[in-house]
């Protein structure tokens, strides 16, 4: 073999060899982002499925599509950033964020429902993100922690709720000096706390309103005396 043909040859191989690498990294590319999306379908799916399971607003496909639409924008700032700052792409998948948290709110009266369906919609979107980066870890540790507060919290919520709850009654008794202190004591009794009261006149009669705050048992105990007392003309909660 000539020396100029092998020179050929060499170089024909190390083209060849070059395109094949790229090739090989172009297909790793894929399966790693392949690998983000799957991996944000399940994170968002398994999330979307304990608010689908609570009838929540934000549910299923909901949390799936923030969780996938975050990660997608995340790989895109990262992809096509070059000289530029990727964190611009993510501050506004932030404020998108925001603006579907708020959609979730609702105030009726004096009650705010949603919030917690609210943070849920934020926390996802910040999984995704975090998948979109690469740090894979750290967002399914985000999401366990997640789970984590769903299932097993609720229950010390409810025992909190039990130990502190708020009911308003509206008492109707004899209007006397002594029915304003005797309610006053069996308030005291049922270890109840007085969060405000008011009182007017109704003919001979006083309509009291009581907002107290205590434990289950001490709200059903009072109602029993409230109940079993012949001053007590009428009382509704």
């Amino acid at each position: 073999m000539s020396p100029l043909l092998f020179i050929r040859q060499s170089c024909n191989n190390c083209t060849r060899n070059r395109i094949l690498k790229k090739e090989r990294v172009r297909m790793d590319f894929v399966f790693e982002d392949a690998a983000k999306l799957l991996l944000a379908i399940v994170i968002g799916g398994i999330i979307g499925a304990e608010r689908e399971y609570r009838d929540k607003s934000a549910g299923f496909r909901t949390l799936i599509f923030i969780c996938v639409g975050s990660t997608l924008f995340t790989m895109f700032s990262i992809k096509i950033a070059d000289n530029s700052d990727p964190a611009r792409i993510a501050a506004q998948v932030v404020s998108g964020v925001g603006f579907l948290g708020a959609g979730a709110i609702l105030r009726d009266g004096s009650r705010i429902m949603g919030l917690t369906t609210a943070a849920m919609i934020w926390l996802v979107a910040a999984l995704g993100m975090g998948i979109g980066s690469g740090y894979y870890a750290v967002a399914g540790l985000g999401a366990v922690v997640s789970l984590i507060v769903l299932w097993l919290f609720p229950v010390l919520e409810n025992w909190i709720d039990a130990a502190r709850h708020t009911e308003v009654y509206e008492i109707v008794c004899a209007n006397t000096p002594g029915c304003y202190d005797e309610l006053l004591s069996l308030i005291r009794e049922a270890h109840l706390t007085v969060m405000s009261s008011k009182r007017r006149k109704a003919g001979g009669d006083m309509v009291s309103t009581w907002v107290l705050r205590g434990s289950s048992e001490g709200h059903s105990q009072l109602s029993a005396r409230l109940f079993d007392d012949p001053v007590i003309k009428e009382f509704r909660v």
